[in-house]
């Protein structure tokens, strides 16, 4: 009886999964992979992980794409976090290597591209969801100030957006000659201040009042308007224009 018992316990050990056993990607029923499902179920189908394992690839260490996916969402607390992290934070993670780190600045950019899109193809106000959609994402997760630009053409449409100043914002941060200098750069007719609050309330502040009527003066000697200064947290955008407060 003891002997039987033993060989029972045998062959549930040798069935308990390893690390060298792991099943890979590839060997999922094809039903149930992340490529074959976004093709066939469309990608809102997919989790978050889902969708990151298709631009990871390769999951590698004993894991497989998917599950390295969840640790790295995980680890860094949620998806921006992880595609806002600088690429030497990302390079030390085990697991990420030159080509996935690439892969995912890339496919950052090309979200703020197709965000970008509408504001160069269509007219730009301080009032359009597109400008305020595209705001968030360029700058509401950012975890120190940024103080940036939107250069615009005589028809209000965008020509760039400039990040100018970088720390903490003050009136004495921000040089006038810098904005001048850009401005004569790209031959703007108009701009769009912009610049966001990490502690997440975007309410402008008197120095902000204060530092949009100082690029006012020295704009307007070279006859470009200021149209608006727009604060950013991740969750909203407050119009300066809207307030009254320009």
């Amino acid at each position: 009886m003891d002997a039987a018992k033993d060989t029972i316990r045998a062959q549930r050990v040798l069935t308990l999964p390893t690390r060298k056993t792991q099943m890979t990607l590839a060997q999922w029923p094809v039903q149930e992979r992340p490529r074959e499902r976004l093709l066939s179920q469309g990608p809102d189908a997919l989790s978050d992980a889902e969708l990151l394992a298709l631009l990871l690839r390769h999951g590698g260490a004993g894991r497989d794409v998917v599950t390295l996916a969840r640790q790295l969402i995980c680890s860094f607390g949620s998806l921006r976090a992880l595609l806002e992290a600088d690429s030497s934070r990302l390079l030390d993670v085990p697991g990420l290597g030159p080509a996935k780190v690439a892969a995912l600045k890339a496919m950052l950019t090309l979200a703020q591209r197709y965000l970008e899109a509408p504001l160069v193809r269509e007219g730009v106000f301080s009032g359009s969801a597109d400008v305020r959609r595209y705001l968030r994402q360029r700058l509401g997760g950012r975890h120190s100030e940024v103080f940036a630009a939107m250069l615009l053409d005589s028809q209000h449409r965008l020509l760039a957006f400039r990040e100018l100043f970088h720390g903490t914002i003050d009136s004495a941060a921000v040089y006038p000659r810098e904005v001048v200098r850009l401005v004569l750069r790209d031959n703007a007719a108009a701009i769009i201040f912009v610049h966001n609050h990490p502690s997440g309330v975007a309410e402008p502040s008197r120095s902000d009042v204060e530092i949009t009527e100082r690029l006012k003066q020295a704009l307007c000697h070279l006859d470009v308007r200021v149209l608006d200064h727009m604060v950013v947290s991740a969750t909203e955008v407050v119009s300066m224009a809207e307030r009254g407060l320009i």
